[in-house]
């Protein structure tokens, strides 16, 4: 079994962490970090097992970046 490296984002929305898998748009969420991750690594395999080959090609991000950004307000 091969492995392929996908990037999670965490947010706490009230009591629960979102996960969200940018490269492939996937979510999913938990009451924890650990939790939240755990199920967005089930959602994605669960994706990867039942999905196209078209599909996966035409939804997978091969460069996702993440980062800061500075605003003005007020």
């Amino acid at each position: 079994m091969k492995t392929k490296n996908l990037t999670a984002i965490i947010e706490k929305e009230g009591n629960w962490y979102v996960a969200l898998c940018p490269d492939l748009d996937i979510a999913s969420q938990g009451d924890s970090i650990e939790s939240s991750i755990n199920n967005l690594r089930e959602a994605v395999e669960l994706f990867y097992e039942t999905a196209s080959q078209q599909e996966i090609i035409d939804r997978l991000h091969e460069e996702v970046l993440v980062t800061r950004l500075e605003i003005a307000v007020g």
